[in-house]
């Protein structure tokens, strides 16, 4: 496990967030973009998609 947020571009899908999320935790980055969607989705809303965007511009990368 790393020690800092990084961006993982080459295996992200959008900005690299949630590959980033998966490298520092150790789960499962399917696991961790499924429970972003569905944050976002139904308990969320715009604010989810905020803090996704801000994650990815405020991540060392």
């Amino acid at each position: 496990m790393n020690n800092s947020f990084t961006l993982d571009r080459r295996n992200g899908k959008i900005m690299g967030v949630c590959a980033g999320l998966s490298n520092r935790s150790g789960l499962d980055v399917t696991l961790i973009r499924v429970a972003v969607v569905l944050l976002t989705l139904c308990a969320l809303g715009p604010i989810g998609v905020v803090a996704y965007l801000l994650a990815g511009w405020l991540a060392e990368g």
